[in-house]
């Protein structure tokens, strides 16, 4: 008999091979997206490079990447070919590091959590300014889903009459959470996750590391190469998550006593100051695990994505059934569901842990 449960499409993407990109080390050195890269190249061979640009998908799939190496490519000094850019010219090494002089960024400040009708109208300041030195001004919009109503009809002006060699770069989660107004001005090149699966040999490559190193991370990064890079050169909130599971373990080997207080010292944190996203990475990394779980008491040959808790995982997955299992993955997107909608994060907790059963397991490494 063949076992279905259907998962939310958060699990979808980290686990299923449908959404496959032909993975390339390409001379924009990016990994995945040829297509896009095909399109903006041809566009800078026909001398059609569009007046603004939408790089929409999920954090880290490369939006930000993506664009700044179409902005060296219009602007390289002595590009080794139509469409590419050297990298080592002047422009090419400023916009990299960001102090181009022609290249404007906008995004949300470090004292806000959106961005505003004033930046918009300082940026356009600039934009109606000729190039200082570059063939074009670029304006790089990051995150602008989180520009306020107001700011995003500002931008409509110059959408609209973009001044004469100028190009907006903008990045978003979706175009669906932009005004119609502002997509429908712009060309939209939409980013996915790459397979998983063909994710790890690209990533051993570039980053020097094992095969099993690599398929953890691009089963944490989910496909996005960019988070895949963020977790390589941040090792302490890889080693964050570690310590989540650990945790998850131990919660699960005690009775109800120890599991409240735990959802109140993690509701405590919130009240000092922490961020409730701090919350949702606890959620979300306890249902990959659970996952893992749900892989291995089935029979699945799936990749793991916590593989140095294998041992601790199949212990849970040879007590419990696959339904108690199943049950445990639709509580925690619940609660994923119920945090959106600022429920509190203690009660939230607790009835997560009411939910899970208890399991002796042996926590020695």
């Amino acid at each position: 008999m063949i076992k279905i449960i259907v998962v939310s499409y958060t699990l979808f993407l980290l686990s299923t091979p449908a959404i496959s990109t032909t993975i390339s080390l390409m001379e924009w050195d990016l990994i995945g997206h040829d297509w896009a890269v095909n399109i903006l190249r041809k566009h800078i061979q026909q001398q059609n490079v569009r007046h603004a640009y939408l790089f929409s998908g999920p954090p880290g799939t490369g939006r930000r990447s993506l664009a700044l190496v179409f902005a060296r490519a219009v602007n390289c000094q002595q590009p080794p070919s139509p469409g590419e850019s050297c990298g080592t010219c002047r422009a090419c090494r400023l916009i990299s590091s960001g102090q181009h002089p022609d290249v404007s960024i906008l995004e949300v400040g470090s004292d806000s959590q959106e961005i505003k009708i004033e930046q918009v109208r300082e940026l356009q300041k600039n934009l109606n300014l000729s190039p200082y030195e570059a063939r074009y001004r670029i304006a790089l919009l990051l995150d602008f889903q989180r520009a306020n109503p107001n700011a995003q009809n500002a931008l409509l002006k110059t959408l609209e009459e973009a001044p004469p060699r100028v190009i907006l770069l903008m990045t978003a989660d979706a175009p669906e959470n932009l005004l119609p107004t502002i997509t429908s001005r712009c060309e939209i090149l939409r980013l996915r996750p790459l397979a998983v699966a063909e994710m790890v040999a690209p990533l051993q490559v570039k980053m020097n590391i094992e095969a099993e190193a690599a398929l953890e991370l691009a089963h944490l990064s989910g496909g996005r190469f960019g988070l895949a890079d963020h977790y390589h050169n941040q090792p302490e909130e890889q080693e964050q998550l570690h310590t989540w599971l650990q945790e998850l373990f131990e919660l699960l080997s005690q009775d109800l006593g120890p599991r409240m207080v735990y959802a109140e010292k993690i509701s405590e944190k919130r009240r000092k100051g922490e961020s409730r996203e701090s919350t949702r990475k606890i959620l979300e990394t306890w249902l990959l695990l659970w996952r893992d779980v749900l892989i291995l008491n089935s029979g699945s040959q799936m990749p793991l994505t916590f593989i140095p808790f294998k041992a601790w995982s199949n212990q849970v997955a040879n007590t419990l059934t696959f339904q108690q299992i199943a049950a445990q993955i639709h509580n925690l997107e619940d609660a994923l569901e119920q945090l959106d909608a600022n429920i509190n994060v203690r009660l939230l907790l607790e009835n997560v842990l009411l939910t899970w059963p208890q399991v002796n397991l042996s926590l020695h490494p």
